[in-house]
Order: structure tokens, then sequence, then C-alpha cells
């Protein structure tokens, strides 16, 4: 049936329909780049790239275009109260954020774009809404009209009147309507500035994603992702911009939104207090379980972030790390790295994942055959092939990388191969206490020793 998707806009599960037979454009709203991410900045973010992976492994060509908002009031505030230009807080944030990101094994996207390098576009833009009596100019900074575009409230399926009851609104005795939203801010002192036929200014937050995302997409590409706090109102905004810009639509085929981290029943947020930063949690956590935690639950459900979720989710990835690093080690370069054709655990992750990224599903198709791959282990080995074959297919599509069997070097591999051929003829010559303290040694130093009736076999970590 191929790929499924829950278009946020239709409000219902719909096939996926791009633009350009098999080729994939999409778009993700990324960081602004003034603070550490927290830990639902990173979900977000994480499934898009991982949503990415996979249409990839579907057989799609895939663009993908993720920007950084390094204009920004938050960004001017923080680099006052640091005593550093606007420059250096977004220099030093955006490498926060790209090892945080590389972290939980997340890779670059195709073309990332920032806002500062797009001024110009953004200008132009600005002037093509005013000329199409979709914007005006009032004491130096440009409003968007919201009332002269038709389709204003499509996305987030409110009218104007929903939109201005329980909404907070941006003050200014200079809009026509209490919803306008700024396309271009006048100077303050000592604030960034650029030229513009409105005099000196910056541009607003929402016509930044506007002109980069067609800059490098075009209007009508494909995926427009973001987490379900950007509807409204800055994803209703873009709408707005680009196609009363362009004059016709649309301006994205599907729109995808991810659910929001939550803590004690409310959003994880900055401007609320209550966010735990992906950077601490990296200190804390392995990054590939932090990932399992991201990614094990759909991509539109509201996460709840405990700590007691988090181990269960270090727990969990543990079974796969240790198959990792105790049956697919041994079997070695000889073990294919895909499963074969026609393969029933593929099958069944694929039909998971075609339904809306349906993880849990996946996940447990991998549970499965992680299980099945023990037991053919430990019954010495027969039938064991496809199972690490498709073991290593279908974690590689999600993404994981399991370092602790990667990263041991050849040298250390052999060692450990080595000590247990040493506890092997030591227990054949019936000398227990020494293969006792070879064994309680690697225990201590985060060796599991496993006796199976195929031989003995040794994996880095516990027994998780």
């Amino acid at each position: 049936m191929g790929v499924r998707i829950y278009d946020s806009k239709l409000r219902k599960v719909v096939p996926l329909e791009t633009r350009d037979e098999g080729r994939v454009a999409m778009y993700c709203c990324g960081p602004t780049v003034y603070n550490y991410i927290h830990i639902g900045n990173a979900r977000t973010l994480l499934w898009f790239d991982a949503i990415r992976h996979y249409l990839s492994y579907r057989g799609y060509d895939v663009t993908y275009v993720m920007n950084y908002t390094d204009v920004d009031d938050k960004i001017i505030e923080r680099a006052n109260a640091e005593g550093i230009p606007p420059d250096g807080i977004t220099t030093k944030y955006t490498k926060a954020f790209e090892e945080d990101m590389a972290a939980l094994g997340a890779r670059p996207a195709d073309i990332v774009c920032r806002a500062t390098d797009h001024i110009e576009h953004m200008v132009e833009a600005i002037g093509g809404l005013i000329d199409n009596g979709l914007a005006y100019e009032a004491n130096g900074d440009v409003w968007y009209a919201v009332e002269k575009f038709d389709g204003y409230g499509s996305l987030s399926g409110r009218s104007l009147d929903d939109m201005r009851a329980g909404e907070r609104v941006e003050p200014n005795e200079h809009k026509r309507h209490p919803l306008d939203f700024a396309l271009w801010k006048s100077a303050k002192e000592g604030e960034p500035s650029w030229p513009s036929p409105w005099g000196p200014g910056r541009p607003g937050w929402h016509i930044e994603c506007s002109v980069m995302s067609t800059k490098y997409l075009g209007m009508g590409f494909d995926l427009h992702g973001g987490a379900t706090d950007l509807i409204f109102p800055h994803h209703e905004n873009e709408l707005a911009q680009a196609e009363g810009l362009a004059g016709d639509g649309p301006f994205v085929r599907h729109w995808m939104h991810a659910g929001l981290v939550q803590m004690d029943a409310e959003k994880m947020s900055k401007s609320l207090g209550n966010f735990v930063l992906a950077h601490d949690l990296l200190g804390r956590y392995d990054g590939e379980a932090l990932r399992y935690w991201i990614l094990a639950g759909s991509y539109r459900s509201q996460a709840s972030f405990t700590e007691e979720s988090l181990e269960d989710a270090r727990s969990s990835y543990a079974r796969w790390r240790n198959f990792a690093d105790s049956v697919v080690r041994e079997a070695g370069d000889a073990a294919p790295d895909k499963a074969p054709e026609g393969d029933p655990y593929v099958q069944r992750f694929v039909e998971a994942m075609d339904d809306d990224f349906n993880s849990a599903g996946a996940f447990a198709v991998v549970h499965d055959l992680v299980k099945e791959g023990n037991k053919a282990a430990a019954a010495g080995g027969e039938g064991l092939g496809p199972l690490v074959g498709a073991f290593r297919e279908l974690t590689g599509v999600l993404g994981f990388r399991f370092p602790s069997s990667q990263d041991a070097s050849g040298i250390v591999e052999g060692l450990l191969d080595f000590l247990l051929e040493m506890r092997e003829e030591a227990r054949a010559e019936k000398a227990y206490a020494r293969s006792d303290a070879i064994r309680d040694r690697l225990t201590s130093l985060g060796v599991t020793i496993e006796d199976t009736a195929a031989g003995p076999r040794w994996r880095l970590g516990g027994t998780g």
C-alpha cells in the first residue's frame, strides 16, 4: 500500500503523495539558537531525521532542509545577559545543538540554512506581500494583514474569533487587527539590524521559514514538520505568507506534527520553566538509550518525561546492545548485513513503519527478532545468519549504532577472546580457582561471560 502519514491539515491518515515521483522534499523548523535544547526539542528533530531515514530506506530520494533561527528577541536578551555579541550566542549554541543531536545519532540535514544569511530574500518577500495588498507598513514596522488572506485559519482549523480567544497576541497600537503579525521589526538601539525600504530593522520569526523553505524546495514541497505547538501561530503564518506571496497554493502538500514532551501534565517549555536539557541528560544517559526512549513511542503521541521511563528505555535498549555485543559480533563479517529477500521480520517492520511510522510496532519486531536470535545462538547457531542480517538491517534503518560493539578495537576483542581461551584451558585442567578468577576479573571490568551450548561468549555490559 505504500507509506501513509497523518496529515495535520487534513486531520486524517492519507497516502504519501509527492510532487515528483520517487522524490521527497521535506522541511523541518529547527532551533532558535539561544540556549541548549530541551529534550522535547530534541525529540521532534530526532523524529523527523528518523522519518527522513526511513523514507530513504523505502526508496525515496529525500532532500531534507532544516533552519536555524539566529536572529530573535531571545537571542538578543541572552546576549545582553552573558555580555557577548548576539553572533557569539548563536555560534555557541549552534555548536552545542549539533553536538547533542550527533550524540543522539541524528545526521545533519541535507541543507542547513540560517536566517541571517537570507535577510535580503525576506525583505524582497515582504515587499511582495505589500504589493499584493496583504501587508502594510506602520512606523517602521511591517505587519501581515490576516483579514486580507482568505485561507487564514485553514491549518489550525480555527476562525479569527477563535484565535483571538485565549491566544497571546503581539500588542502594538499601529496594528489594524489584533492577530496581525510582524513581518519586519524596526531597529531598537543596540540591536542587530539590516537595511530595508522601511528603515533599518530585522525580520519577524514567521517570514524566515516561508522564505527559506520555498527558496530551497519551491512551492508545493512534500512534507513540512515541526511540533504541534507550532501549528498556530507559526505554521499558520508561514502558510499565509507563502501562499499570499505566490498568489496560489499549496505551500505544502503534507503537514506533519510531532507530539510534545510533558512534565507534570504540562508541555515541556523553557518559557514555563519546566524543562530538562538534552545536554544534561546526555551526561547521565547513553545517547543510544535516549534515542530508544524518543523513537519507541509514536511521533504524534504526547510523551511523558519521567526518570522511570528513561530507565525502562535503557533496559530495553540493553537487550539489543547485548545481542549486538555477543551474537552479532561473533557472527562477524561472514554474516549478512541485510535480511534475505522476503524475510518475515522485515515485512512486519515495513508494515508497521508504513503505517504513519508506527515505531512501537517496529520496535516489537526487533525485540522478537532478538529473542529468536538468542535462542538460535544458544542452540549452536543454526539459522542464525538471516536473523543477524535482519537485525543489522532493521536497527540500521532506525539509526542505532551500538557503539559498545563497534568501538571495541580488534586488539581488545582479541585479548578478550584469548582470556576466554585461558579460562577454558583452566576449566579443562580442573583449575577452577584460576578460571573463576578470570571470570571475576572480567566481570569487574564490565565484561559478561555466558556459557552456552556453542561454547563461551562475552559481551560488554551487564545482564540488562
